[in-house]
């Protein structure tokens, strides 16, 4: 039996327990420092009370320390992750190999996406170092998945949702080359959304002002079977800067999706979690922030990746302008609609694509198919336009929220004398027995008694996570102690505090393999490039010329080679 496990970003504990509510696995997190994410850290105090949430379901926390470490900063790095590791921390996600050689780190580690993991050879050397888990890269084909997999025996995590780096993961230095703000150290400027201007050897400008090295975002949702056939066991959605509301939304598309999966499958895979997730909303990551959505390379072919007329989020087209008129500095815009049963509502946010690139506006007061807002310059009849913000969605994702229970079965024993024995057992399969007597007499109608106690017994309480499935009751002689609500209800609670006392330890990652004297990976770096990517802009326009192409912005040209044999473009500053 596999476990299949939904790994969630966490901007902040609210959001990783949003997450988690929402039917996570896990949820990775930054600490105070030494993050990918300099804007996303994390008092430990808040990593400890997310841990104590997330395992109540079994579910676990992965602190990251995926950045490049200065030799200065590895006393404060160590210190940091030991504070990161009492606070209950599952794992951590690493990037520097010489973490491996501190024996004190118990928990396992994982090698972060910017290890640039992308073959065999680089998976093996992980693996020996100790790494219990490998991320791959994004770019990687599902046949190149696939035989990764089949050399290791560590677990295997890939993304499936989220932003794309245009480049390797790890193996970029443009923010750094640009405004000494460097990638590797968690303060990239995402360069590769800017608008740049294309041209080629001769000077010809073939593109202007478009963000040329922007990509649509990944969705995986519908190859979640390929990937685990191939031998991923983690399934990682991307965005430790996103908000709570995208967080909630994508995760719960997800959760529902791997559900589906296990199902089709019982004997073969189960979630690397328990406990259920009820009410909340209808996810839909159409709704949800995104740059147009890709499969980039998983089956091995090149297809329309970029998001150059849009390297913000663009959302769902909802359709054309029909008319388009200005009025003392108010426009008036009706929607020819894509789908007859569009909706739209005061507040959503519009977004079109023109000369100027992506122009957003925000929809005042709608009505019908007419959107009423301030004058909006470059928009003109015939555009499409799209919904990036659908105000009703967001008010539902805030008001209606999922809650996750953990399923537990009652047994409930009624003796002689009016005392009462429950025996519990959650799904994870956690026990206790409870023992209750009573001061009172026999119920007059024991049936209906019989039916309140099981109707108060099997009552949610806000304060715990448990949900009672079923209540098995036996009285050995008939007898029903007449019984008030208040009464029922305490024992509910005592039960239920009883439970969530009793630590959970059927999903342990358990302790990490320390190796001696391991052997550390080399990362090499290519002084003359600034990035490598699978991406190649020559195919996305259709362009077939051996010539360099070059890109141009705010002063500075960069020269774009392509390396054919190998299927991949590079980026280094012209000579």
């Amino acid at each position: 039996m596999t476990s299949l496990e939904l790994l969630a970003p966490a901007r902040n504990m609210e959001t990783g327990v949003a997450a988690i509510d929402c039917g996570a696995d896990a949820v990775y997190i930054a600490g105070p420092d030494f993050g990918a994410r300099k804007a996303a850290g994390n008092k430990f105090s808040d990593i400890a009370q997310l841990c104590s949430y997330a395992h109540r379901f079994g579910a676990r926390v992965f602190v990251t320390y995926n950045i490049l470490i200065r030799d200065d900063e590895l006393d404060a790095m160590h210190s940091q992750m030991l504070q990161a590791q009492e606070a209950g921390a599952d794992a951590f996600i690493i990037r520097d190999p010489r973490i491996a050689e501190w024996e004190d780190i118990r928990i396992p580690l994982h090698a972060s996406t910017q290890c640039a993991i992308r073959d065999e050879s680089r998976a093996r050397q992980f693996e020996a170092l100790g790494c219990s888990r490998i991320i791959l890269e994004r770019e990687l084909s599902l046949q190149t998945i696939r035989r990764i997999c089949a050399v290791v025996r560590c677990e295997v995590e890939f993304f499936v949702h989220g932003a794309l780096c245009v480049c390797y993961s790890g193996d970029c230095r443009l923010s750094e080359h640009i405004d000494g703000r460097s990638a590797d150290r968690g303060e990239c400027i995402q360069a590769c959304r800017s608008l740049y201007d294309l041209s080629d050897s001769d000077g010809r400008v073939l593109l202007k002002n478009k963000a040329v090295l922007s990509l649509k975002d990944y969705n995986l949702k519908e190859r979640l079977e390929d990937l685990a056939d191939a031998g991923v066991s983690s399934f990682k959605i991307e965005g430790r800067l996103k908000n709570v509301s995208y967080v909630k939304n994508v995760v719960r598309d997800y959760d529902i999706a791997l559900n589906a999966l296990v199902d089709r499958y019982p004997d073969k895979y189960a979630r690397a979690s328990f406990g259920h997730v009820t009410g909340g909303f209808t996810p839909d990551s159409v709704k949800t922030f995104n740059r147009g959505y890709t499969q980039l390379y998983l089956d091995g072919k090149r297809g329309k990746w970029s998001s150059m007329d849009a390297p913000k989020s663009m959302g769902e087209a909802v359709g054309t302008v029909e008319r388009f008129s200005v009025s003392g500095g108010q426009a008036a815009i009706v929607l020819k609609p894509f789908d007859k049963g569009l909706a739209l509502h005061n507040g959503d946010g519009f977004a079109f694509s023109g000369k100027d690139g992506v122009t957003g506006f925000r929809g005042d007061v709608c009505d019908g198919l007419t959107i009423r807002c301030k004058d909006v310059p470059g928009l003109r009849k015939g555009l499409t336009v799209y919904r990036n913000i659908n105000s009703a969605f967001e008010k539902t994702l805030e008001t209606m929220p999922c809650h996750r229970y953990v399923d537990v079965n009652l047994r409930v024993s009624l003796k002689d004398g009016f005392s009462v024995d429950i025996e519990a057992e959650t799904e994870d399969g956690r026990t206790l027995t409870s023992s209750f007597s009573f001061e009172t007499r026999a119920a007059d109608n024991p049936e209906r008694m019989l039916s309140m106690l099981r109707e108060q017994l099997s009552k949610r309480s806000s304060q715990f996570c448990f949900k009672v499935n079923d209540v098995l009751v036996d009285s050995k002689d008939g007898s029903v102690p007449l019984l008030k609500a208040s009464c029922m209800n305490s024992m509910r609670r005592e039960i239920a505090a009883k439970l969530d006392a009793i630590p959970v330890t059927s999903n342990s990652l358990g302790l990490r393999k320390i190796i001696s004297n391991p052997v550390l990976p080399v990362r090499e770096v290519r002084s003359s490039e600034l990035m490598r990517s699978k991406y190649c802009v020559r195919h996305e326009l259709g362009i077939c010329s051996p010539k360099p192409l070059y890109l141009s912005n705010n002063g500075k040209r960069f020269k774009l080679n392509f390396d054919c044999a190998n299927c991949e473009m590079t980026l280094s500053v012209t000579e």
